[in-house]
């Protein structure tokens, strides 16, 4: 009788254990992060990425690639509305030239060359004509092919027949021929290097810091830069008994030219349940902004009307007929949102400029917004 009974316990048992257990989904919930990758990381990524050994992106497009799966695989339970601001390091550029023999990247160009481009009997390029005849010259470029072309620049001329000999050098990048920085004669006699035109082998662990020196200096480099561009710089090399024209990339880091790595930041927000670049939107108000809420319920009726006529909103005095209160911009702003932004994303953030008119002085001022997933929600 016990082993009847033992039988029947293990059966209950064997049949219990055979029932599927419900599957419970993982609890989901926002955060917000702010934090750099550690080196543990890179390693949540497959270990045929390179950022899997380098800690490092090659550019920000793979940084954009990249980060998001680390997102997923360090956070996977964060929900819809989450953000992330990832500081990361951008690996040091680099570039290696198809050819660097000095006498198979440089040409002159000739009066046949002039003639097939412009199409005419002028003997000079524009910048236009230029890369027209690098398409003529070169039918079939290769990634990084170096030309290094020496041609009169209408550009630079007084008039059509007076125009400049020039030398500069042209990198194929990333689909298209590109005009890259040339150290000049200049230059080169800066450093005690004009004798020859060129750099030779005890330069080599100075060329960065010169670089660096002749880049800061030029005002057409400098107006213009900004943190984690690249630039190219092409020189000539003299190694015994050849020459050769090289590159060298270096990345600006916000004070100095370097070829070292440097650090940059992203936002990314999870939406969804995929995380995506930053799309905050930064909107300053139109005339054509200013009209509509013209049009709007927000505000009393003179207050449309004067925003509508003078594009900007006065906060002078509350005893003013025309004056916007806190609500009434809020509920001006959130009325534009609406009317410009029909599919907004979920967590998206809105950062509006505006035109304010207080005591006869004109200014700008901000305001945030975010979508909620239902409306548009007053921040700051």
């Amino acid at each position: 009788m016990k082993k009847i009974y033992y039988l029947f316990i293990l059966a209950a048992i064997t049949f219990a254990s055979c029932q599927k257990q419900p599957v419970i989904a993982p609890e989901t919930y926002t955060k917000a992060m702010t934090f750099t990758l550690a080196t543990s990381d890179y390693q949540l990524l497959p270990t045929t990425a390179y950022p899997y050994k380098s800690f490092s992106f090659k550019s920000n497009a793979d940084a954009n690639l990249y980060i998001p799966q680390i997102l997923n695989l360090k956070e996977p339970q964060l929900g819809n509305g989450s953000t992330a601001n990832v500081t990361y390091t951008n690996a040091p550029a680099a570039i290696t030239i198809a050819d660097s023999l000095f006498n198979d990247v440089s040409y002159t160009v000739t009066t046949a060359d002039y003639a097939a481009v412009t199409k005419s009997t002028f003997k000079d390029f524009s910048p236009a004509q230029t890369l027209s005849f690098l398409a003529y010259k070169y039918p079939t470029p290769v990634a990084n092919q170096l030309a290094v072309i020496t041609y009169t620049d209408y550009e630079s001329g007084i008039t059509p027949s007076a125009g400049t000999l020039v030398t500069n050098s042209f990198l194929y990048l990333n689909g298209t021929w590109q005009k890259i920085y040339q150290i000049s004669p200049a230059q080169y006699t800066s450093v005690n290097r004009g004798s020859f035109g060129n750099f030779i082998g005890a330069d080599v662990p100075n060329l960065a810091s010169y670089f660096n020196t002749f880049l800061k200096a030029d005002a057409s480099i400098m107006d213009t830069i900004k943190a984690n561009d690249v630039e190219y710089i092409s020189y000539k090399y003299y190694l015994n008994p050849t020459n050769y024209q090289k590159v060298l990339a270096l990345t600006y880091d916000g004070s100095n030219w370097t070829t070292a790595s440097t650090q940059a930041t992203l936002s990314f927000l999870k939406n969804s349940g995929t995380w995506i670049a930053d799309p905050t939107v930064y909107l300053t108000l139109s005339s054509a902004d200013y009209t509509y809420i013209g049009s709007t319920s927000a505000g009393t009726t003179a207050a449309r009307a004067n925003v509508a006529q003078y594009k900007d909103f006065n906060i002078s005095a509350t005893t003013d007929a025309t004056y916007w209160s806190p609500a009434d911009l809020q509920n001006a702003f959130i009325a534009l949102l609406n009317y410009k932004y029909s599919k907004p994303i979920n967590g998206q953030i809105f950062n509006l400029t505006y035109a304010v008119y207080k005591f006869g002085v004109a200014s700008n001022a901000t305001s945030t917004y975010t979508y909620n997933g239902t409306a548009f929600v007053f921040v700051k």
